[in-house]
């Protein structure tokens, strides 16, 4: 299990006081969990950026409030500012290390698809998360996807494919393609698309305005 540490300080100010810690690179936060009271929080913006870069947001975090009270949290919600793209809060939920979790899990794609490569294919990735139920010790923070193993057209990754834990649930059909290579357009392909907005566009041009009624005619003299 990955495991990573943050920082955080309880949290006194509440509604609009807290654009004043926002402004000297804080963000305000809450715990919270089955059982467990609610806390209120800074964590520094930076720490959290770092964080977030490096480990992802599936993973356990050992959240340190006031240097001494240590808890094992999972990212539950993020906030941002929708113009500065800046943290504006954020929830953490804490988890029992002996109780199951169900959370989501990025999959990253690594690797180069021969049928893009060499065929001049179009990568299509269905999916870039799945939903998980593990123990939060065997909790991945991502999951990786060779797409080398793409060869041809007719090849694909699936659910079943993945290399996971036995001891870590995807609730997903082990059949669901995760990612696949399309053949390129031919250019009889692209002919036919091109008559066929031709066609689109013909039938809007066509369309007939209807003429109105004699006492609108009349009305308008």
């Amino acid at each position: 299990m990955e495991k990573v540490l943050l920082e955080a300080t309880a949290r006194a100010e509440r509604g609009r006081k807290v654009n004043v810690g926002r402004r000297e690179g804080r963000v305000p936060a809450v715990v919270y969990g089955h059982s467990v009271e609610s806390v209120s929080l800074w964590v520094n913006a930076l720490d959290l950026k770092r964080l977030l870069k490096k480990s992802g947001e599936s993973t356990i975090i050992d959240l340190k409030i006031d240097g001494k009270d240590d808890r094992n949290v999972l990212i539950h919600e993020i906030q941002k500012n929708g113009v500065t793209g800046k943290f504006t809060h954020i929830d953490f939920f804490q988890v029992r290390m002996d109780e199951e979790i169900e959370t989501e899990v990025e999959l990253v794609f690594i690797g180069e698809a021969p049928a893009v490569k060499t065929m001049g294919g179009i990568l299509v990735k269905n999916i870039d998360k799945v939903t998980v139920k593990c123990l939060p010790a065997d909790l991945p923070s991502h999951i990786d996807i060779d797409i080398s193993k793409i060869v041809t057209f007719e090849d694909h990754i699936a659910i079943k494919d993945l290399q996971v834990s036995s001891k870590v649930k995807i609730e997903l059909e082990p059949e669901t393609v995760i990612a696949l290579v399309s053949a390129p357009r031919t250019e009889e392909d692209l002919a036919a698309l091109e008559e066929k907005v031709d066609a689109d566009v013909a039938k809007v041009e066509g369309i007939v305005k209807p003429e109105a009624p004699a006492e609108e005619k009349k009305d308008k003299k």
